[in-house]
């Protein structure tokens, strides 16, 4: 299953069980809403990659009010999920894959939450220069990512511990399973190596403010 299809899916029902989904899920999205008052600039225009249905855009809404947002996914159940939730905010939204052109900037902030691990590494490093060329200069760039463990065996103890937590929590069977279906698409990538091309795609003040397990904030500033 590509991860387009796993997530035109359940697009209707994918919000259901994040918070037991991501045991962190208020540090997690918490600390990449806190980043973007790093940039050192007003937040005016946002580019959302990957939007899904708008969790992490609305966040940005309520945290910058004066914000325009543009919102990219390929799948348009979630653009559509998106959309109902957005509903008041100034707001476009771009039915498009993160190998399509990305729309002009500038932008005083571009993010991401849960969607860009789903690319080829060499894909990620070439998106990383992308979003690079459409910042303002000093403007920044937050990633709120799934992530891989330094080893495959970590990786493997990563994932076990992540799965009695969100079992232990409650999340139905159901919501689980529509959870492993999704993962097959995953291409997780390590911290360390996410920084380091975050680095060569000219970026600087990069940092990863937030780790918890299979969770973590990865920033940096053009």
């Amino acid at each position: 299953m590509s991860a387009a299809d796993g997530f035109a899916a359940t697009a209707t029902t994918y919000d259901r069980a994040r918070r037991g989904l991501i045991p962190c899920f208020d540090r997690f999205y918490g600390t990449a809403i806190d980043q973007l008052d790093t940039a050192g600039r007003p937040i005016r225009r946002v580019l959302d990659l990957g939007a899904g249905t708008g969790l992490l855009a609305a966040m940005v809404a309520s945290a910058h009010p004066e914000a325009s947002l543009v919102l990219i996914d390929e799948v348009p159940d979630m653009l559509e999920q998106s959309r109902l939730r957005l509903v008041g905010v100034d707001a476009e939204y771009v039915l498009a894959s993160f190998a399509d052109d990305l729309p002009a900037g500038p932008f005083d902030a571009v993010v991401s939450a849960l969607a860009i691990h789903h690319l080829q590494d060499r894909a990620k490093q070439d998106l990383m220069c992308r979003i690079a060329n459409v910042l303002t200069p000093g403007g920044i760039f937050v990633n709120a990512e799934q992530v891989a463990a330094a080893t495959p065996d970590l990786d493997a103890h990563q994932i076990a511990c992540w799965r009695r937590t969100v079992v232990a929590s409650g999340v139905s069977a159901d919501d689980l399973a529509a959870a492993d279906r999704r993962m097959t698409a995953d291409i997780c990538a390590p911290v360390e190596a996410q920084l380091n091309w975050l680095r060569d795609a000219g970026f600087i003040d990069v940092d990863a403010p937030f780790r918890d397990g299979r969770f973590a904030v990865l920033r940096g500033r053009r």
